[in-house]
């Protein structure tokens, strides 16, 4: 077994209609989840949530394009490059610029181990 993991993003598999690419799971990350968040222009139905319940702390780094990320009722536009942490407690909800955006998403719990939500693991092969 390697000691690192090298995959193209757009080769990762994916969930939500190719909106979530897997990119923890596909790396073998154990101590953290992260994902690729692919959202196309116009897309209104990324989930607003929190994270109150389970204590995830998380950030996000936009890739490309552009996007708004709503945060306890503030609105802040992200450009390439930029990142933006978000307490658990804190409720969130990104909205797209005109040319879609691909943002790496990266979240963790304090304390405890990680584990990968259920949706968010690779298919096992047979």
């Amino acid at each position: 077994m390697s000691g690192y993991t090298v995959k193209s993003i757009d080769e990762m598999a994916a969930i939500h209609h190719g909106l979530v690419k897997l990119a923890g799971a596909e790396l073998g990350i154990e101590n953290f989840g992260m994902q690729v968040l692919d959202i196309p222009p116009g897309f209104n139905d990324y989930p607003a949530h929190d994270h109150a319940e389970d204590g995830q702390e998380e950030v996000y780094v936009l890739l490309r394009g552009a996007a708004d990320i709503e945060v306890a009722g503030e609105r802040v536009q992200l450009e390439p490059g930029q990142m933006v942490r978000v307490s658990p407690e804190c409720n969130r909800g990104l909205q797209p610029g005109p040319d879609g955006a691909r943002i790496l998403a990266i979240g963790c719990s304090s304390g405890g181990s990680y584990e990968r939500p259920g949706d968010f693991q690779l298919e096992v092969q047979s």
